[in-house]
């Protein structure tokens, strides 16, 4: 197979595990993530982690707060050299966050690296969603 076809094929388990974290279970988001120090993510809803233990902490607290979740990458372009591929597109969906529906429609790229179990993610990056950091005020203000 195509290492093309093959960082395509981790995009969409990557992508069923965010829709898993988008009602509410994280857990296939450990399946999919390289668990290394160098792992990164900056998410729709602010913030920055380096490394696994930092990377998969937001994953769970969004888990926990996240329910009738769908998103898809649209206009996907896909470029790999050697072990190391990445991706850009949109992602748009919806989800419910505090009890609002909100949509989904950032800019996204994703940097995966073929590792001994294939190819896992190392960095996520999606535009901020004023929509999703006024949500998380909302119900950190009511805490």
């Amino acid at each position: 197979m195509p290492a093309e076809d093959e960082v395509r094929k981790a995009s969409e388990s990557f992508y069923a595990a965010l829709d898993r974290m988008l009602n509410g279970d994280a857990g296939p988001m450990a399946d999919v993530w390289s668990h290394g120090a160098s792992v990164t993510t900056m998410h729709p809803v602010g913030g920055r982690e380096v490394g696994w233990s930092r990377v998969e902490t937001p994953w769970k607290e969004l888990a926990k707060l996240a329910t009738d979740g769908k998103v898809a990458l649209l206009d996907r372009v896909v470029h790999v050299a050697g072990d190391m591929g990445y991706e850009i597109g949109i992602e748009k969906g919806q989800v419910t966050m505090a009890g609002q529906k909100i949509p989904i429609e950032h800019r996204a790229t994703n940097v995966y690296r073929r590792e001994a179990g294939g190819w896992k993610i190392v960095h996520h990056h999606a535009d901020l969603s004023p929509a999703m950091v006024a949500a998380l005020g909302r119900l950190r203000g009511a805490a």
